[in-house]
């Protein structure tokens, strides 16, 4: 197709030359005839015998020879056939109503066939937008995904500019660099020549959201940005190119860059100018579909990957609670028996039995599967279950309890809560054992009790090496180690993600804040109650 373009352009002009002769030749042969016959015709019958020549030499080349053969005819009318014979002087003045009337019909007419011409030219050029539309719809509607989609897209614009080359260059990497990843479906792989030339232009026009060429004669053009809405600024008409880059925005974000070339120069015509443009956003869409779908596709086999991790854990926590089980009643008997590692036996199994207790709880809230019972339930009785929980872990006077309120009767107020007992314990739980891990030797851990609004709040304070800010949001997530975090640390990084988890579950939530003079604060936030709710 391009070969027939370019064949097509070159014959052209010749044939509007052989046009131009041909008329020319057929006009004087004409004007010839009729001045043979001169004493056998009147003005009427020369005038349409002329008008005739010119009328058909407009349709047949152009405007600009039916002007040239009416005012040639005009003066061959003058000189042939009004009297005095060979002059140009007209002795009656009918005469030069009869001339003139000759010339405007010829005029009026040749204009008239030039601008019905151009209207079926535009009406065709109508229509095979149309065309090319409906075979890029039917391009689209039969694609198989996507990708299948955008490379129809791709060769309709291949075929209909008549190049070898389309493609779309996205950005990857960081920093991001240009790989043609979607090409129409004749192109070669690879730029023939100017590989790295014509990716650096493509990657200005990434960086400006302008259209660029490299032109026929190894110079390039650019174009202005566009700001807002895009509006391509092509080269100028007629200049004769090797690549060209579109950008491709959508809501005034590029997702890549448009990439034409052909082994010989090429240039585009308004239409096309105007088709590319068009067809450059539908690509850009379909760019951004690709982009899309692959992120939904990402997001599912996470998904899946999710699905069946909860699933391993499950079965293999429930898989280990029995040879725990066993572990510890051998090392009980050790112990009996006298034997020194029986105690360390036993410790380990139970570090090990809450590690089970956790993955159990995770795989739990996971599945939406973990039983819930809201009750109403004081402060005090959570933070004394959770110390004496923790005394048998970390031994006794690790963690100090006060209330923060005003005093009613001499006594500190009483805090109540409506929430699940024994979720809110492991709770709270969770994080005190969390804040001795990382409280240096000898230094207490703080827990407050108040109450915030329709939250009850327990507050969890130590003077451990802190958390960053960036980390703050991520020490809540399963499995999750800070990078800080020494490697004899025990535990999963399971505890604070379960205890965020139970608390969300319950209409609470566990944040994290930094505590003056160093350390972290871990608020347990939970829904609080009123006294009538007590008596109910």
């Amino acid at each position: 197709m391009a070969e027939r373009l370019a064949a097509a352009a070159g014959a052209a002009p010749r044939g509007r030359w052989q046009g131009w002769v041909a008329w020319g030749v057929g006009f004087a042969v004409v004007l010839g005839g009729l001045v043979s016959l001169r004493p056998y015709l009147d003005n009427a019958h020369v005038a349409l015998a002329l008008l005739m020549v010119v009328l058909g030499g407009s349709a047949a080349v152009g405007q600009r020879l039916g002007i040239t053969l009416a005012v040639a005819a005009f003066f061959g009318f003058n000189f042939f056939f009004v009297r005095p014979y060979h002059t140009l002087v007209v002795a009656h003045p009918l005469d030069w109503l009869v001339l003139v009337a000759f010339l405007g019909t010829g005029l009026v007419g040749a204009g008239l066939l030039a601008r019905a011409q151009e209207r079926a030219a535009t009406a065709s050029r109508r229509t095979e937008e149309v065309e090319r539309l409906a075979t890029l719809g039917a391009e689209a509607l039969s694609a198989g995904g996507a990708e299948d989609a955008l490379r129809g897209v791709l060769e309709v614009i291949r075929s209909t500019l008549g190049v070898s080359r389309c493609e779309i260059l996205l950005p990857r990497g960081a920093p991001p660099a240009l790989v043609a990843r979607l090409r129409g479906v004749d192109a070669p792989a690879t730029l023939e020549t100017g590989l790295s030339d014509a990716l650096s232009l493509a990657t200005w026009v990434a960086e400006k959201g302008a259209v660029a060429a490299e032109c026929e004669d190894g110079t390039k053009w650019t174009s202005e940005p566009a700001a807002g809405v895009v509006i391509h600024r092509w080269p100028p008409a007629g200049r004769a190119l090797r690549t060209l880059h579109v950008p491709l925005q959508v809501r005034g974000r590029l997702v890549g860059v448009l990439s034409i070339s052909h082994a010989a120069a090429f240039t585009l015509d308004p239409a096309q100018e105007q088709f590319l443009s068009a067809l450059s956003y539908y690509a850009a869409l379909g760019v951004e579909r690709v982009a899309l779908v692959a992120e939904a596709e990402r997001a599912e086999a996470f998904r899946e990957a999710d699905a069946l991790k909860a699933a391993l854990l499950s079965g293999v926590s429930h898989d280990l609670r029995t040879p725990l089980t066993t572990i510890k009643a051998l090392a009980q008997r050790l112990h009996d028996a006298g034997s020194a590692e029986a105690g360390l036996i036993e410790e380990q199994a139970d570090r090990l039995n809450r590690l089970v207790a956790d993955l159990l709880d995770l795989s739990r809230l996971n599945a939406g599967a973990l039983p819930l019972r809201r009750e109403v339930n004081t402060a005090e009785d959570l933070a004394g279950a959770a110390t004496r929980q923790l005394a048998a872990v970390a031994g006794q006077g690790r963690v100090v309890t006060r209330i923060d309120g005003p005093a009613v009767g001499g006594a500190p107020p009483l805090l109540l809560g409506r929430f699940d007992f024994t979720l809110a314990l492991r709770a709270l739980v969770n994080l005190l054992e969390n804040a001795v891990k990382y409280s240096p030797d000898g230094q207490v851990v703080e827990l407050v009790m108040r109450r915030r609004g329709d939250r009850l709040e327990f507050i969890v304070m130590d003077r451990g090496p802190g958390v960053p800010a960036s980390e703050r949001e991520r020490i809540f997530e399963p499995f999750y180690r800070g990078p800080g975090v020494p490697p004899d640390v025990g535990g999963a990084g399971l505890g604070l993600s379960i205890a965020r988890r139970l608390a969300v579950e319950q209409g609470g939530d566990v944040t994290c804040a930094p505590r003056d003079g160093g350390g972290s604060c871990f608020v347990l936030a939970l829904p609080a109650a009123e006294l009538p709710d007590a008596d109910d």
